[in-house]
């Protein structure tokens, strides 16, 4: 099904089941640990052996040497593969390292060995007892060190710019020029990334945890050198990706290396200190904004400019992309810069781009904001644009920034905020209210579905679409239950299988939009076999009730397919809407924060998110993933930090004891509102993503309101209670 034209009336718009707040349909499987995740398929695959990953101890030079014999004669080791036996090896288009080193080492705990033995522990033991010799060389671990030599745009991303801002912004009776910094963040999922590899002659079969299976079975085809048809790639369930398990990781290649070695399935689960240094992160940077505006608040002049680092061939972290579309003004610098650095990988987090960005963004917008006299909330609203500045023909799809701020500022009291800081005391404690705009694009890609209808009047849904907690499994459900008009009971959703047909995959906040609009395209084919079957006119039959009816006539669904279930696939393919219309989702962030005014300890009393992001499919799940997208903005607000040892390279605090994540016991309160909204751009569902649109601007609504709590300007993330303790108000 090709979608080029806005979407009109369709059996979506019944909206029995679709916009319905259902339990997640897998919630049982989980609750009662039933659900198999990729390290627990013992029943399936029975006699696994336990991999082992060894990684580099060092962070940029190479192996010199490499005893394997004590390792080799340890108690239970079946094999050990590194890249000197393992064979010649790709490396696909997605991965910035090789996921095997040696003997050139690329990054600290880079993968130089897997240990294959009868249990963990006995691999775990024989790992340690590998001797390796390296040479180090001098790396570069510090972006504010590589900063000063980096001065122009990389090549694919050229700086984007409109009128003179230069001139703009030294004609500007208000003028903010400030810099301000986000730090390696980590995912941190539950799960960590593990795999579950067999091999059935020349095919492998691989369970793994991965957001997107399409990408995942070409890109290890491609580093095994092997026909992407003999790969079969499962992810059923997943426990948490946050945009760590997009891509291809070492786990899934060591397991197929090692399972291939020893001549049995194999199952290898990286160890946590190994997640943040061996697979990705979110890269740090250093973001300088200028913002100049005319004597009303009304932005004349604005330059968002970003710095961050990678490997050789890594991509910058894309900060500013929101700084070209969210408010108004005619004269406009946006631009990137990359520096080479020597750290692991820098790749997607949650809401890529936006994410640190709008930290940064939205503190810079209240300062000046403070500086033109303007209430905060009023200025996002004067400066609101419904058409893409650096294309003023475009307009936007759907913008409802100016709704979600007023509702927002009217249902969380924001009329009782004191404009002067450091006034509001409850107790020992400081109190303050903060603001922000959220804002992530919609992206679409093709995404498709394949449906059948038994005889028992059940449809079963396949596509590879995964699931990583957003409940995926549930509004492909109602999908399928609104478009064939029957109840959820009658529906069955089968996902994470290579052999099913390629969906989008869960990443970028487009999966919950693309999979469902597959699984509508899919649908509608089986309502024409459907109608053809029983002689109905498919253009105008109802299915409902498990009927299909047209006039006075009716018929059971399920008589359809008494001769034989019925299946039908296909495809949802977007056209050039995007070239024409801008299409994104809007929130508003508001916070309520109390700073101990004698320790500095921030506590976040409450939280509200108003966001409006098309058709929401299922208040509940969506509730749940804005509500878990605010916790993670707290912690990058409040205490995460991957710390570097600049000396040696690598990430110190490389766990859950040391890299400090929040939970929702944490705060006390957490609403989302979500606005009354379909985009019939979008997809013929009309819904847009959200989960990431939770997250995007929620750092710098509690830094807001941190400083009017203190009086104290933090522009280093995170405001931990050493950037306030200094500036806080002497205790009486």
């Amino acid at each position: 099904m090709k979608f080029d034209t806005p979407a009109t009336d369709n059996p979506i718009d019944q909206m029995k089941v679709v916009g319905r707040a259902h339990d997640r349909i897998d919630g049982p499987l989980k609750t009662t640990g039933t659900a198999p995740y990729a390290y627990e398929w013992q029943n399936e695959v029975p006699g696994a052996a336990y991999g082992y990953v060894l990684g580099a101890a060092i962070a940029k030079g190479r192996i010199t040497a490499m005893d394997l014999h004590d390792a080799e004669s340890a108690p239970g080791v079946l094999a050990i593969v590194t890249a000197a036996n393992a064979g010649k090896l790709g490396k696909g288009e997605m991965n910035t390292a090789a996921l095997l080193g040696g003997p050139q080492i690329e990054h600290y705990h880079q993968a130089i060995a897997v240990v294959v033995a009868e249990t963990f522990e006995q691999a775990r033991a024989a790992a340690s007892l590998i001797n390796v010799d390296y040479q180090r060389e001098q790396g570069a671990y510090s972006l504010a060190e590589q900063k000063p030599a980096v001065t122009t745009p990389p090549e694919d991303t050229p700086d984007k710019t409109a009128g003179d801002f230069d001139t703009a912004f030294v004609a500007s009776p208000v003028q903010h020029d400030a810099t301000y910094t986000t730090p390696d963040q980590s995912h941190m999922a539950m799960e960590p990334h593990a795999s579950l590899a067999v091999w059935e002659g020349d095919k492998l079969i691989l369970r793994t945890s991965n957001q997107m299976i399409a990408w995942c079975r070409s890109e290890l085809a491609k580093t095994l050198n092997i026909p992407e048809e003999k790969v079969r790639v499962l992810s059923p369930y997943i426990g948490g990706g946050f945009g760590g398990k997009l891509f291809l990781r070492c786990d899934a290649v060591l397991a197929a290396l090692a399972a291939r070695a020893a001549h049995r399935p194999v199952k290898v689960m990286l160890p946590r200190p190994l997640i943040p240094n061996n697979t990705t992160h979110r890269p740090a940077t250093i973001q300088h904004i200028r913002i100049g505006t005319d004597v009303k608040g009304r932005i004349t002049a604005i330059a968002h400019e970003s710095w961050s680092g990678n490997l050789p061939g890594g991509a910058p972290e894309l900060a500013v992309q929101q700084s070209e579309l969210l408010y108004a003004g005619k004269n406009r610098l946006i631009g990137l810069r990359l520096a080479q650095l020597d750290l692991p990988e820098g790749n997607s987090m949650r809401a890529p781009g936006e994410a640190p960005g709008l930290m940064a963004l939205e503190i810079a917008i209240d300062e000046v904001a403070e500086k033109a006299g303007v209430d905060p909330v009023e200025f996002r609203i004067i400066n609101d644009t419904q058409v893409d500045p650096l294309n003023t023909e475009r307009f936007f799809s759907r913008r409802q920034l100016i709704e979600c701020l007023r509702t927002g500022a009217d249902k969380f009291g924001w009329h009782r905020r004191n404009t002067t800081p450091g006034q509001v005391r409850d107790g020992r404690w400081l109190i303050g209210m903060g603001v922000a705009a959220g804002f992530r694009n919609n992206l679409l890609d093709k995404s498709a579905a394949r449906v059948h209808l038994d005889a028992q009047g059940v449809v079963t849904v396949e596509t590879d679409m995964t699931d990583i907690g957003t409940g995926s499994y549930t509004i492909i459900a109602q999908t399928a239950a609104e478009m064939m008009g029957v109840p959820m009971e009658k529906v069955v959703v089968r996902l994470g299988d290579s052999d099913f047909p390629v969906s989008a995959g869960s990443g970028g906040q487009w999966g919950a939009n693309t999979s469902t609009a597959g699984v509508y395209a899919a649908c509608v084919k089986l309502r024409e076999a459907v109608a053809e079957k029983l002689g109905f006119d498919a253009d105008n039959a109802v299915f409902t009730d498990e009927l299909i009816c047209q006039g006075e006539r009716t018929a059971p669904l399920a008589k359809a397919a008494a001769s034989g279930t019925l299946t039908a696939e296909d495809t949802i393919e977007f056209g050039g809407l995007d070239k024409t219309f801008q299409q994104s989702t809007f929130a508003a962030h508001f916070v309520e924060v109390g700073v101990d005014i004698a320790t500095g300890e921030t506590r976040v009393r409450r939280m509200l998110a108003v966001c409006a992001a098309g058709r929401i499919l299922n208040p509940k799940t969506a509730r749940s993933q804005v509500i878990g997208a605010m916790t993670m903005g707290v912690g990058a607000a409040l205490t995460e930090e991957l710390n570097i040892d600049k000396e040696l390279g690598y990430f110190v605090n490389h766990d859950l004891a040391a890299y400090e994540v929040p939970v929702h016991a944490d705060i006390p309160e957490q609403e989302v509102i979500f606005l009354d909204d379909t985009d019939p751009v979008s997809s013929p569902m009309k819904a847009k993503g959200v989960g990431e649109l939770g997250l995007c601007g929620v750092s710098a609504a509690i830094a807001n309101a941190i400083y009017n709590a203190t009086g104290v300007r933090v522009r280093d993330y995170p405001v931990t209670l050493d950037k306030l303790i200094e500036g806080l108000p002497d205790l009486e």
